[in-house]
């Protein structure tokens, strides 16, 4: 039996527009025409990586963290600054903010631990990209009956 690397494979489909296959055999559309915009674009599906990757690892110490206490809503965002705008550059700085709901406010260490340690997206852009993180946490209302 022998052990192979990942593979991920992008095709040509015509004028621009390419169809990438994960390794896992997942397709999607990278469109390179900006003014066409038809599908995202590699550096925007990197932003879309990082910000999935982040969400990925949070979650599970989140609900460690709040021993029980369910996740009412959570969304997570990423945008980005590059190098130099409008041209093709490596990501300056990407901003990424998370909001969630949850009844307790020990959250923010399940988040630094997800993002400073855990998230291998983070890691591979951080040495070339400053990555800032923000969150904001909608706390529940305590029942006073």
């Amino acid at each position: 039996m022998s052990t192979r690397e990942p593979k991920a494979v992008v095709q040509l489909a015509g004028n621009d527009l390419f169809v990438g296959f994960s390794p896992s055999g997942h397709a999607v559309t990278i469109d390179t025409d900006r003014a066409r915009n038809s599908a995202p674009s590699p550096m925007e599906l990197l932003l879309v990586a990082l910000d999935r990757a982040r969400a990925w690892t949070w979650f599970p110490f989140s609900r460690r963290s709040v021993r029980g206490s369910p996740t009412i809503a959570s969304r997570c965002a990423a945008s980005g600054e590059r190098t130099i705008p409008g041209a093709t550059s490596e990501w300056k700085c990407i901003t990424l903010s998370l909001a969630v709901t949850f009844s307790e406010r020990s959250v923010a260490q399940a988040i630094e631990l997800s993002e400073q340690k855990y998230c291998s997206v983070a890691a591979t852009l951080r040495p070339t990209a400053e990555i800032v993180s923000s969150f904001e946490i909608i706390e529940l209302p305590t029942d006073d009956r």
